[in-house]
């Protein structure tokens, strides 16, 4: 980014410029950090309703023996109107599988198993790693289910690829990159997510984890300076003015943040707020946009006005926003078009269905992310002004008269 971009010549900071930095992030830091402890879940939740002792366990397909279907057609769980009568299942669904376990206390055991043949079940051929789920108390043919393909070894392939990749071209701003991901997945998962299963408000858990990535990864990736500050400040601003737009827009709109069966049994079983879910998978759905923009912004600033000494703020705020408008102009286009993409299978049953456009937008599960996708829109259309105004004032309070190393003399 610009931000560690070094030129010919050098504009130091103006000692006021850091001073301010300082006097905003530490406090901001101060309470981040304070909070995380305060929201830190305990490790004493319920770990909700007993499900039994089904054990998962590694194999691979020694042999597939195929035979006779039995066409038993499922129920619809949904009313598409006229839909096409129910597809007979696939004849390679059908018939057991010869196993050898590759974990567990059964390791180098083998088992015969039948193929699942119901609706969205895999195809299963010999050489295939896969997964098993140990039933208590059948007998048979019926203690072992086929649970789905073991992809260990192809996930561990492709992150090996991501992350040489990234390496490869960033070089030390790669693995400083690498992370900074590590870092938010942590967050994500030992902070967040435990955080909301033990009854903390996920509104304010949410905010917490963002603010804690923002402040460490923004850092981490770009150095501490004050043109990354100014990311971070008003990355924190626009993303509490998304939270806020959002919890109107949902007030608004009636929505329950329930849509699918997942979220339902959260609601009944675990008794998790969905509505403030909802508001936090907004919050921390947005972060990854707002952090991007907010950093172009703040580098765009910076070396507009080291490339134009005589700029004062009303000119670097100008050309700073024309940048910013055509940066948000295609990030409108990325938001939608992937919120789109996850949808797809779900608005192609609704076209199946033969609905109206007004009743597929009205539809709880589009309706949420109509108001997810114009939550976050705006707050990113607020990040551009608000911190291209930020870099600009400190840009021009700061003597830019470049700096020239004397000419060594001659010995």
């Amino acid at each position: 980014m610009g931000a560690g971009h070094r030129h010919g010549t050098a504009v130091p900071e103006a000692p006021g410029t850091v001073r301010w930095a300082l006097a905003l992030i530490v406090p901001l830091a101060l309470m981040t950090l304070a909070a995380l402890v305060w929201l830190w879940p305990s490790g004493a939740a319920d770990d909700g309703p007993e499900t039994g002792s089904l054990t998962r366990v590694q194999a691979s397909v020694i042999a597939v023996k195929l035979g006779p279907c039995q066409n038993a057609a499922p129920e619809a769980p949904l009313d598409l109107g006229d839909s096409p009568a129910a597809q007979p299942p696939d004849p390679r669904r059908c018939g057991t599988a010869t196993l050898k376990f590759t974990s567990g206390p059964r390791e180098g055991q083998y088992a015969t198993v039948a193929l699942p043949s119901g609706p969205g079940s895999h195809v299963y051929e010999r050489g295939d790693d896969v997964m098993v789920i140990e039933t208590p108390g059948a007998e048979g043919i019926e203690r072992f289910q086929l649970s789905d393909h073991d992809r260990t070894d192809p996930l561990w392939i492709i992150a090996a690829a991501f992350v040489l990749a990234v390496v490869a071209f960033g070089r030390w701003r790669g693995l400083a990159a690498l992370a900074g991901l590590a870092i938010t997945f942590t967050l994500l998962v030992l902070f967040l997510i435990p955080a909301i299963l033990d009854g903390r408000p996920p509104m304010l858990a949410a905010i917490v984890c963002a603010a804690a990535i923002i402040l460490t990864v923004l850092y981490l990736t770009h150095g501490f300076t004050p043109t990354v500050t100014i990311a971070v400040i008003g990355t924190l601003a626009s993303l509490a003015l998304t939270g806020l737009l959002a919890m109107a827009a949902i007030t608004l709109a009636h929505l329950n943040g329930i849509t699918d069966e997942s979220s339902f049994y959260l609601d009944h079983d675990y008794a998790i707020n969905t509505q403030g879910l909802l508001l936090a998978s907004i919050v921390i759905g947005s972060l990854g946009v707002l952090d991007d923009v907010t950093v172009t912004q703040s580098a765009t600033v910076k070396e507009l006005a080291v490339a134009n000494p005589a700029y004062g703020f009303g000119e670097l705020y100008r050309a700073g926003a024309r940048v910013g408008r055509a940066h948000i102009a295609s990030v409108i286009n990325t938001i939608v078009l992937a919120y789109a993409g996850a949808s797809l299978p779900l608005l192609l049953l609704f076209r199946i269905g033969d609905q109206s456009v007004g009743d597929v937008l009205t539809n709880p599960v589009v309706a949420q992310e109509i108001v997810r996708s114009v939550a976050g829109t705006l707050g990113l259309i607020a990040a551009v002004p608000l911190t291209t105004a930020l870099a600009a004032w400190s840009a021009a309070r700061q003597d830019r008269t470049p700096t020239v190393p004397a000419p060594r003399q001659p010995v």
